[in-house]
């Protein structure tokens, strides 16, 4: 008999291994058109995630305002390679949009105006206003310095000073007549009384008669009358003279200037803001010629300063005369003032001094027209930015202004920029963690980027991927400038990829990654001299990577092998277990096992979890431990209630432990303390259950495997060692080649199961025990084992309990 239970458990044992062809997957290189990448010469395109492909597609054609795109998904996903890339070819078969400038306001010094015209223009017109001043400044002078232009003024001023000359000599003889005489000083007109012809002092008009000194009174104050008379006269002449000369000026400066702007007119007239400046400088330029002028060399009769004539100047803030269609501007540090531009500002005579032309763009203008690409998480960490934006996109106008002033903090005066109006996409990429903050926090949010389009971290493994995969390889050895792969090195990147996605039926869409290995691999291949990336540099790559990362892996394994970590890999014990657990640190993770305890007693406390009474229990590790209780009042406490104290720990584990795939152990160490059944210490097991007693998947399998197999490796391997994972692990299994050989070679195994009592049985080599109508479990099994130690434990209780009944009744008769 027992030897027919023997070849019992062999043959299930056997049913229940997993194959060797089931531990990996191979990438045949005959999927990819080349012996290497240096063989292929068509288009390189990229591998497009479908519902990201079609979300941005539908952002970029919609025509109508708020369907700006939040692109999320993980980083090292290629997200902005690949928005950015297709934004590129579509903005290249899209219009260029104008050319951007600042130009002064005649009217409103304060308030600059903005004009827009054709891509490149705006360049032509800043270099002809520049030409316009300088041609100016050269001909003006020597026109006003002609002697034809003097001829044309003297006789202005010479009928100006003898009209004055003769009102003057009027008013002398007017002045004599009444015996006084006027004369010409610093500070005015005075007027002094004569006597006998001479004038006289203020004694000798003291010690004149009362009579004499009125009547010349009366006269000095009717000669001032005349002189204020005068003077007013005076001036009206002066003001003749000088609109006959502004006149003669306007004349002449018009023959000079007029040819200038009608050049220019006909290059920029079709352009209606243009024409409308050019119209508005010319008048300027008139009524302002005296500015053209040397203040030292000036004809005119009132002197002039030089000035700057910075007025007259273009500031192309955006020149799109070198774009081929629209932009498509990524902003790596997306600051206020690098979205929406600034005026900067020059130390002036103790204060800052800013005009125009000190006017800056922003992203946002170089963007206008096409797309601007920003990060959320630099947006949201600069302040005043994404409200700034959002308003921006609102009201399709960007607003140069200061921070301060954005932020209400600070009223400044001085320029106020016109606002230009904006037509852009905005992308902007983010976590999903960051998309579900701003959804659940900003209302405008959803107004705002109407479309999400979503990376996933991984792809669909199949031939359309696998082909496409090469793709992106060569693009990437082309840009960086690295030795041709040959197909076996893509065919050992595609396995990688797998490997990294945690799934045979998906590759994984971590590009970055996957970049950074083909560069390493590039690096060790020239090390070698070879002249091709093979799959053994790809491998070596992979292999340095986790060199330079597993260092406490190492500290830990030679913890494990001097018995500083109590680990046992062969013979039985009771319960006990070794459980599997995945350590990650940075992107390196790696599987550590962990012994697994259980103890249990009479009592009514249930099962309790050491780590969480001590606070090193995660809530996901919480919820395992007590679907234990569940299942364990699901097969047993169905027809008498559950007696029981129990303990778990994670032995010699001083961080916190987190996650459900250890219930799995944990049941097992549990299930043969109540039964008394010792459990193999040469089989590991990783997986979680539910409690109806289904084995369900875990995460990181493959580092649970491997890292079991190296402790196995310390002491050498049995050939009985392995461990138990889910059944539904097996389409992640991704070993490495050393564990697959020895699975082959029977020195390592693999039991993928579904249920615990697959589990039970294979660690103990006992029949785990069915249950009859009568609700017991057949003796000789691990499960009969256990109701009967259940048994015994309310049987103790209640003997317990009538104890101490009976004490309390006879302490109260007493």
């Amino acid at each position: 008999m027992a030897k027919k239970v023997k070849e019992w458990h062999r043959e299930k044992k056997k049913f229940l291994e997993a194959k060797p062809e089931e531990l990996r997957w191979r990438c045949s290189p005959s999927l990819f058109p080349f012996e290497t990448t240096e063989e292929w010469h068509g288009v390189v395109g990229f591998i497009n995630q479908e519902r990201a492909y079609q979300a941005l597609t539908l952002g970029v054609r919609m025509p109508e305002g708020g369907y700006n795109i939040f692109v999320s998904g993980p980083p090292e996903t290629g997200r902005r390679t690949m928005v950015q890339a297709y934004l590129e070819e579509i903005a290249a078969r899209e219009s260029t949009p104008p050319d951007l400038c600042y130009v002064y306001n005649f009217e409103d010094p304060n308030k600059p105006k903005a004009i827009s015209l054709p891509a490149g223009k705006g360049t032509l017109l800043a270099k002809d206003m520049e030409s316009l001043v300088r041609d100016l400044k050269t001909k003006l002078p020597e026109t006003l310095q002609s002697k034809d232009y003097e001829g044309r003024l003297t006789p202005i001023l010479k009928k100006s000073q003898e009209e004055q000359e003769s009102l003057f000599e009027q008013l002398k003889q007017r002045a004599l007549k009444r015996g006084l005489m006027i004369q010409s000083t610093k500070t005015g007109m005075e007027v002094i009384p004569l006597l006998e012809n001479r004038p006289i002092s203020q004694e000798e008009f003291e010690q004149l008669p009362d009579e004499k000194r009125k009547e010349i009174l009366e006269n000095q104050e009717e000669i001032e009358e005349l002189i204020r008379s005068f003077l007013r006269k005076i001036k009206e002449l002066q003001q003749k003279a000088k609109e006959r000369i502004e006149k003669v000026n306007e004349d002449v400066i018009s023959f000079i200037v007029q040819p200038f702007f009608d050049d220019l007119m006909s290059k920029y007239g079709g352009i209606s803001e243009v024409a409308k400046y050019l119209e508005e400088v010319r008048t300027h330029i008139l009524s302002h010629i005296r500015d053209f002028l040397p203040s030292s060399e000036t004809p005119l009769p009132f002197p002039t300063p030089e000035k700057s004539l910075s007025e007259y100047s273009v500031n192309v803030i955006v020149d799109n005369g070198h774009l081929m269609g629209a932009p498509v501007i990524f902003e790596t540090n997306p600051t206020y003032y690098n979205l929406f531009g600034k005026i900067e500002k020059k130390p002036y005579l103790g204060g800052l001094y800013s005009d125009f032309t000190m006017i800056r763009a922003g992203s946002l203008h170089r963007a206008n027209g096409g797309y601007l690409l920003v990060y959320a998480r630099e947006v949201l960490m600069n302040p005043g930015t994404y409200d700034s934006l959002k308003r921006a996109i609102k009201f399709s106008q960007i607003t140069i202004e200061d921070l301060a002033e954005t932020l209400g903090l600070i009223p400044t005066t001085g320029l106020k920029p016109e606002p230009i109006p904006l037509r852009v996409k905005v992308i902007m990429i983010g976590s999903p963690a960051i998309y579900h903050l701003l959804s659940t926090y900003d209302e405008d949010f959803h107004r705002t980027f109407k479309v999400r389009a979503d990376f996933d971290s991984v792809m669909e493994n199949n031939e359309r991927y696998l082909r496409s995969l090469y793709h992106f390889v060569i693009r990437v050895i082309r840009e960086d400038g690295l030795l041709p792969m040959s197909a076996t090195g893509v065919a050992r990147l595609a396995e990688h990829m797998v490997r990294m996605s945690g799934t045979k039926d998906k590759l994984t869409a971590r590009f970055g990654a996957i970049r950074d290995v083909i560069r390493e691999a590039s690096f060790y291949a020239e090390q070698w001299g070879a002249k091709v990336i093979t799959s053994d540099h790809i491998q070596h790559a992979l292999e340095q990577r986790v060199y330079r990362s597993n260092l406490i892996e190492e500290k830990i394994l030679e913890m494990i092998q001097k018995n500083q970590i109590l680990l046992d890999v062969r013979g039985k014990a009771v319960g006990q277990v070794n459980g599997l657990s995945v350590y990650q640190i940075g992107d390196f993770s790696f599987g550590r096992p962990s012994r697994i305890t259980a103890q249990t007693f009479v009592g009514q406390s249930g099962v309790v979890d050491i780590e969480r009474e001590v606070e090193l229990s995660g809530p996901v590790h919480q919820k395992g431990v007590l679907i234990l209780s569940g299942f364990l009042g699901g097969r047993f406490a169905q027809n008498f209630p559950l007696t029981l104290s129990a303990t778990l720990c994670f032995e010699q584990s001083y961080t916190e432990v987190e996650g459900d795939s250890a219930s799995a152990a944990e049941l097992f160490a549990l299930l043969s303390r109540l039964s008394n059944i010792p459990l193999r210490q040469d089989i590991a097991v990783t997986g979680s259950i539910n409690q109806n007693g289904e084995i369900q998947p875990i995460g990181g399998v493959n580092e649970k495997i491997e890292g079991f197999f190296k402790t196995c490796k310390l002491t050498g391997l049995t050939g009985s060692q392995g461990v138990i994972i889910p059944r539904q692990n097996l389409q992640d299994l991704m070993l490495n080649q050393e564990v697959i050989d020895a699975v082959k070679e029977g020195k390592f195994h693999i039991y993928p199961i579904s249920t615990v009592e697959e589990g039970i049985e294979i660690l103990t080599g006992v029949e785990a025990g069915q249950i009859d109508e009568k609700g017991k479990y057949s003796p000789g099994t691990v499960y009969g084992a256990i109701q009967q130690q259940l048994k015994k434990y309310r049987d103790r209780m209640v003997a317990l309990e009538r104890k101490r009944q009976k004490k309390s009744h006879s302490r109260k008769k007493n």
